[in-house]
């Protein structure tokens, strides 16, 4: 008879085997911001920066996102990722540095052409680990009024209403 070892379950991985692991979300994008265009993105990590990450630890709110004009580099700017506690100070990363994002040619070509347009800009939606890959959601987005905040707060308020009365 043989014994098999129990496979102990990770916390990073979901319950299924693969798929996607949240690990920030850029909510105030979504309040601010009308989202025209979603790219995802891999990041060029160092390793004491997946381990920060897969911890939970990230913060994009005063982050965005730019595509060199004469190169095809996009950086990921003023996302913060803070120091992974367990290693030692030599191994340590900057926690605001730019960080490079791996996108197609084709994919950087329709985000230049998407931000010729006025008021749009390369804002960072989301970070999460897909199959194991730390990704970015990028987001080509437009600046909302108050007007429009309004508007969507109010449209927000009447679904809730007539929920109540359906349900």
């Amino acid at each position: 008879m043989s014994r098999e070892k129990p496979v102990a379950k990770s916390k990073h991985k979901p319950a299924d085997g693969g798929g996607v692991v949240s690990v920030a979300s850029n909510r105030r994008a979504f309040h601010d911001y009308e989202v025209l265009e979603q790219f995802e993105a891999g990041i060029v990590l160092v390793g004491t920066e997946v381990k920060s990450l897969r911890n939970g630890h990230c913060q994009l709110v005063s982050a965005y996102a730019r595509v060199e004009p004469d190169k095809d580099i996009a950086l990921l700017i003023s996302a913060e990722i803070p120091e992974y506690k367990n290693a030692g100070p030599l191994f340590q990363h900057a926690p605001q540095r730019d960080r490079r994002l791996l996108l197609h040619k084709r994919e950087m070509a329709s985000i230049r052409n998407s931000l010729r347009q006025k008021g749009t800009t390369l804002i960072p939606l989301r970070v999460y680990f897909k199959d194991g890959r730390a990704k970015v959601l990028l987001g080509v987005c437009r600046g909302k009024h108050d007007y429009d905040k309004r508007n969507v707060k109010k449209e927000r308020d009447i679904k809730r209403q007539l929920s109540r009365y359906k349900g």
